[in-house]
Order: C-alpha cells, then structure tokens, then sequence
C-alpha cells in the first residue's frame, strides 16, 4: 500500500470557537414576524434573527411579569432538566449555514455536561427562564451584516427609524434559498414563514 497519499491526510482541525456573550438588545414584532436583536456585551454589534411569533411571544412573556397557569413548552423543559438534577449552563447561537441560525443548549450536573441542537429562538427562550448566559460564536457576527448599537439619542431615533424597513437581505450577505425547520429569513418578496411552527 503506498504511504504517503495526499487523500488519506487528516483534515486540518478547525480552530475552538471564540464566543462573544450577548443579551437581549430589543424585540421586534408586527403581525406575521418577529425580530430579536442580540447585543454583544464588550463591542457595539447587534445581530437580528428572524423568528416565529410563538417562540418571540415565549421571550417575550418572561420579560411582561404575565404568570400562566399552566407551564409552556420552555418552561417545561427547563423543568425537566432541573428535575432530572441538571442545569441549564449556556445557550450558544453556535453557527449559520445557507442563511439558517443553528444553536446549543449546554446542561450540567456537575460532573456531567451535555450538548443539545435547538433552534436559536428555543434556545433563547429557555436562556431567558434559566438566567444563564447567551454566546454568540464570532463566526455567526462574522457571517452577517452587522448592526451597531446606536449612542447618542439621534442615533437611537434613526436607528428605530432603519428598524421599520429593515429585511433580511439587509443583513445577510449571502442570502439564498435556506432549509426550513430554523430560524431564518424569509426570501425576498416572500412573507415571512417558518414551517415548523404550522405543525
């Protein structure tokens, strides 16, 4: 067998990631969307994600002081998790391929740690119940079109201003047909739509 094959290399390892803690800038929503800006804690950055008004209601509830009578969907998987003598340690909104957020939700016992794929919008709406941090790999900031949070009180007004028109293709720089079942922009001229919340 010959030695040496330039095929049978190991792929070069990817670097460890470098996340950037973030926090609920602002919540967006009109009738049919709903815009959550993330703020990056030591920089001036907001990343926007597109989400479904159920799971923006959720984030939304938690900050309103509205006590339900009965658990959601997050809440009862918060519950799960403390009951099962683990805790919620991070989320972190961990990639985008095509245009589609992609994120963790990390959980601990202790001894343990454990990753699960969420959708960003799930993952934040759990966040916000566990009170633990929200990460934003650099990868996903250097993937999108960036906003800066404004300063001075003109630049707020203008910047809620931008907020009114703002469309997704504003913010991606690659902006192409995305699988459904994540959080992502709608295409262009189309409504906005997230098919896993139809289910």
């Amino acid at each position: 067998m010959a030695k040496g094959d330039k095929n049978d290399k190991e792929k070069t390892p990817e670097p460890p990631a470098k996340e950037k803690e973030v926090h609920i800038y602002s919540l967006a929503t009109t009738v049919n969307e709903c815009i959550i800006f993330l703020e990056e804690l030591e920089g001036s950055r907001l990343l926007p994600i597109w989400i479904g008004i159920t799971e923006g209601q959720a984030i939304a509830i938690r900050f309103s002081g509205i006590v339900l009578p009965r658990p959601l969907t997050h809440d009862l998987l918060l519950a799960a998790v403390k009951q099962l003598g683990w805790e919620v340690l991070k989320i972190v909104i961990s990639d985008i391929k095509e245009n589609t957020f992609y994120a963790r939700i990390v959980v601990g016992d202790g001894k343990r740690t454990a990753v699960l794929d969420s959708r960003p919008s799930d993952a934040i709406a759990v966040a916000v119940r566990a009170g633990c941090p929200i990460m934003v790999d650099e990868r996903v900031f250097a993937r999108c079109q960036t906003l800066t949070k404004p300063i001075s009180e003109e630049e707020v007004g203008k910047f809620k201003e931008e907020l009114k028109n703002l469309k997704p293709e504003d913010i991606f720089k690659d902006l192409k047909k995305a699988p459904e079942g994540g959080d992502q922009p709608p295409k262009k001229n189309d409504p906005p739509k997230n098919k896993e919340d139809e289910k």
